[in-house]
């Protein structure tokens, strides 16, 4: 996320636009700032924002119950400094995650932070009379349970579908839900804005906003090799990376904000999630991340989109065989294609089947991923794969962020 320099703002920008740039600016340095706070002054170095316009920045974001005061800090000089810091509870979000057989709710503060939550099995096939009613009955019951107004709803699903408009398309294995318009719908039930996108952009998303304010990740299982070979342990919170030999952190060093990556959802289906330059991508048409449907075997299993072949029709015919590390394997294949593709710096794993089996997942990607690497020579090694955090409400948190994000000045193309 870039911050504006004043001495290089853009001639001619809309003074509202840039009062709520500027203070999206602060907002986000003050979430990721944490319970320690940040004092003005910080945030005027950090922001290239004048003392003064911070000043009435903070004020403003104060009067409005956004920011509080977090005690003081001493200074190299003169007074002690004030330190302000978000408060969480200001602000709500619900993240809606339908899902082809159930759906989860979650209530999120402005930090992103679960404060409720709530999963009821659904069949997305019921029609969509049915599901936008059960949906909109969960998130009500999850309402009135915690007493608290919200910013809207975000909410995500299969794809594919279309984005800005809150539209879907021919959601695989569900075709009747094709241009049925959910954001409108669901917001005419419920009263409150909505947001709708691909399941996995919105993981990718949650990912994308969480890790660029903690720098390395934590979570997930290290897809480099330990001494005896295998993966590193699953439910491990290390997403540091192999070490340069410099010891200076790059690609695979993974400290600092996530710019590049791809989210690989392996659940009842297969899609991606991809951020690239820090942003979620969603192409020209927003129906970018159709990873599962790309055909790998021309004479393959027919795939619920009318293909043969397709990655999510091989990887879930060898799920239900019990072969894994086949699936695995034919996912290393899409994720090594997607990598030279996009030259990206992370593949994360996530979705029920491969939280299922967790290892097996890492060190499949991860093998085919060295292998390409080493037939094509590269220099530094394969890019590392890891477990996305989350868990299985990993993309409900993401959902909630199509809200949230935004008032960071961040989840914008």
């Amino acid at each position: 996320m870039a911050y504006v320099n004043r001495t290089n703002a853009e001639s001619g920008a809309n003074l509202l636009a840039l009062r709520s740039h500027n203070a999206a600016l602060v907002l986000d340095l003050l979430r990721t700032a944490g319970e320690g706070g940040i004092s003005r002054l910080e945030l005027a170095e950090r922001t290239g924002l004048t003392p003064q316009a911070v000043s009435k920045i903070t004020a403003r974001l104060r009067a409005d119950g956004l920011v509080a005061e977090a005690g003081r800090r001493a200074s190299t000089g003169g007074k002690p400094r004030t330190v302000l810091r978000l408060v969480p509870e200001a602000g709500h979000a619900v993240g809606l995650h339908l899902d082809r057989d159930e759906v989860t709710v979650v209530l999120c503060d402005l930090t992103g932070a679960v404060v409720a939550e709530r999963r009821v099995p659904l069949d997305l096939g019921a029609g969509a009379e049915a599901v936008v009613e059960s949906a909109a009955g969960e998130v009500e019951a999850l309402l009135a349970a915690a007493g608290v107004s919200v910013l809207g709803v975000g909410v995500a699903l299969p794809g594919p579908l279309d984005h800005a408009r809150g539209v879907l398309h021919r959601v695989t294995g569900f075709p009747e839900w094709d241009g049925f318009p959910l954001r409108d719908a669901l917001a005419g039930r419920l009263g409150v804005p909505v947001v709708v996108d691909k399941d996995t952009n919105a993981a990718a998303l949650g990912i994308a906003v969480v890790g660029s304010g903690v720098g390395a990740l934590g979570g997930g299982a290290s897809g480099s090799a330990g001494p005896d070979g295998s993966a590193g342990p699953a439910g491990s919170s290390d997403f540091s990376g192999a070490s340069d030999p410099s010891g200076s952190s790059g690609p695979s060093g993974l400290s600092g904000p996530l710019e590049s990556f791809a989210y690989l959802h392996l659940g009842t289906g297969l899609g991606a999630g991809l951020v690239i330059g820090g942003g979620v991508h969603r192409g020209a048409r927003t129906g970018a991340g159709e990873f599962g449907h790309q055909v790998i075997q021309l004479d393959g299993p027919p795939c619920g989109c009318g293909n043969r072949g397709c990655i999510e029709a091989l990887c879930l015919a060898a799920v239900d065989r019990g072969a894994v590390g086949e699936a695995a394997r034919v996912l290393g294949v899409g994720a090594a294609n997607l990598v030279g593709l996009l030259d990206i710096d992370l593949v994360l794993l996530g979705g029920r089947t491969v939280a299922a089996h967790e290892e097996a997942f890492v060190r499949g990607v991860g093998a085919v991923l060295e292998e390409r690497a080493r037939l094509e020579g590269v220099d530094d090694g394969a890019i590392p794969v890891r477990v996305a955090p989350g868990g299985a409400r990993g993309v409900a948190e993401g959902a909630a962020q199509l809200l949230l994000a935004p008032l960071f000045g961040r989840g914008e193309d």
